[in-house]
């Protein structure tokens, strides 16, 4: 295949992804509708996979993977065709829906072979997702496995997980090329001169996917004497979290655990806000700490960069940050860990 055939095949696959609206998707095609079905059952084998995380998810491919982005993106690489395909092991993470799609985009735009190993909590829509790129082009029907077995036999691996099992990782892959990624968390700057709309996106970026992703905003970095009124109350929007029972019951226990260690905390309704100087957060939770200078927030967050995923602030405020809203609607090009995923596999 050439490129510009793996990419014509991308694009309509980013066309149909986009079918699948909040309401009901429509289309002609059979594969469409077992897509739909399979959004609303998703939360039947992962209660964490709502039908609206799905098609939220889905919907960002879609407009993601659209003929320009793929052409910028793509543009600054140098590709030699025929491509000598890999063997390339990918063992994907489960916490949000389709997290290891990049990865295999990645590597079928690079022409290799993917053998991918799926989380258990993330199993059926990626499979789905591919069968509808093989009926596009069938040609990438040999291109990718999938398996819930070791990986063995891979050129090259990439590997997602927390750190104990980075730590594993490294230790199987390490005769191998590999690209090993660990938990991360993202965070956020305000400086108190936000608007309604930058913290009703803010909103976005910290309860989206129930804040699972390495993405989503865990910690706030707020000027001293900040006034969290307006967040507790445009934050409420998210409040229908609360009605699902595994972040009912993870709100529950935190709040329970803080009450009787006599924590300090803001009651959110459905979530606290904890001063906490730790990235990392409990569902439920966002960490927060003051600042008096801007340049030490900068700096700190510099001393910890190989622990953050993104930054969001306003976009003039520092190099790289993310505006609000934005965090978990990454460009092609926004690797994870900062490593270029395409530039490692084109390498091989």
């Amino acid at each position: 295949m050439k490129l510009q055939d793996r990419i014509a095949a991308f694009v309509k696959l980013g066309t149909i992804l986009k079918k699948t609206t909040f309401s009901t998707a429509t289309g002609s095609a059979s594969y469409i509708d077992d897509l739909q079905r399979l959004i609303d059952e998703s939360i039947h084998y992962n209660p964490w996979f709502t039908p609206e995380n799905v098609r939220y998810c889905l919907q960002n491919w879609g407009a993601a993977l659209i003929e320009a982005n793929l052409k910028t993106w793509l543009h600054s690489y140098v590709f030699s065709e025929p491509v000598e395909p890999k063997k390339v092991g990918v063992v994907m993470a489960g916490n949000i829906p389709m997290a290891g799609f990049h990865d295999m985009l990645c590597i079928l735009l690079s022409g290799h072979r993917a053998i991918i190993k799926f989380s258990s909590s993330d199993n059926k829509l990626l499979p789905s997702v591919f069968k509808i790129l093989t009926d596009i082009d069938s040609r990438f029907s040999t291109r990718a496995v999938f398996t819930e077995e070791l990986l063995k036999g891979a050129d090259a691996y990439i590997a997602t997980g927390s750190d104990n099992s980075a730590r594993l990782f490294d230790f199987y892959f390490q005769k191998f090329p590999h690209i090993i990624r660990r938990h991360r968390n993202s965070v956020a700057i305000l400086t108190g001169d936000e608007t309604e709309e930058d913290l009703r996106n803010l909103g976005e970026d910290v309860f989206r996917y129930f804040g699972l992703g390495c993405r989503n905003i865990s910690k706030l970095f707020v000027p001293e004497n900040y006034d969290f009124e307006p967040i507790l109350n445009l934050f409420s929007a998210w409040n229908y979290l609360d009605n699902h029972h595994k972040y009912h019951n993870n709100f529950d226990y935190n709040k329970a655990i803080t009450l009787v260690n006599q924590d300090e905390f803001i009651e959110g309704g459905f979530f606290i806000l904890k001063p906490n100087p730790q990235l990392s957060s409990p569902i439920s939770v966002i960490h927060y700490e003051y600042y008096n200078d801007l340049d030490d927030v900068k700096l700190q967050l510099a001393q910890m960069n190989d622990s953050i995923q993104c930054i969001v602030s306003k976009p003039d405020f520092m190099p790289g940050a993310v505006p609000f809203g934005k965090s978990q609607k990454p460009d092609l090009w926004d690797y994870a860990d900062g490593v270029d995923t395409l530039a490692f596999l084109m390498e091989l």
